[in-house]
């Protein structure tokens, strides 16, 4: 198995694919970002929840999808910002508002992992890693 270049991409990408294929969750590898972004996806109500396991000796982040009663997915889209290859880096002035403020873009800051929101709120800049609609 080939290592991954962007976990974040894959995670994302595991999302994206299990939304479409109607699953009720999807499993990947865990880490501290990861979890990070899987937090604030509950927070904003885009997934259902989140938790670590082990199976069969190994750590799984398991993540809970979320659909409207009527079997649509919560989340309409999901993409990554910031790339191994083109890093996009924003100023506590320049974070740009998803969907006229009806989405979510997620920001490594000095701080931690936020929201564009709470970035704004906090005066901070930092990189965008992905936003969620």
């Amino acid at each position: 198995m080939a290592a991954i270049t962007d976990p974040i991409a894959d995670m994302l990408t595991r999302i994206r694919n299990g939304l479409h294929a109607r699953h009720a969750r999807v499993d990947m590898p865990p880490s501290k970002l990861k979890l990070e972004i899987a937090r604030i996806l509950k927070d904003e109500g885009y997934i259902a929840n989140f938790k670590v396991v082990e199976e069969e000796k190994k750590k799984v982040l398991r993540v809970a999808l979320r659909y409207t009663p009527d079997g649509e997915s919560v989340i309409s889209s999901l993409s990554r910002i910031s790339r191994p290859g083109r890093r996009v880096y924003v100023g506590r002035n320049e974070i740009p508002k998803v969907l006229g403020g009806m989405g979510v873009n997620i920001l490594t800051t000095p701080r931690g992992v936020m929201t564009g929101k709470t970035a704004r709120k906090a005066g901070l800049g930092g990189e965008v890693l992905c936003e969620v609609y």
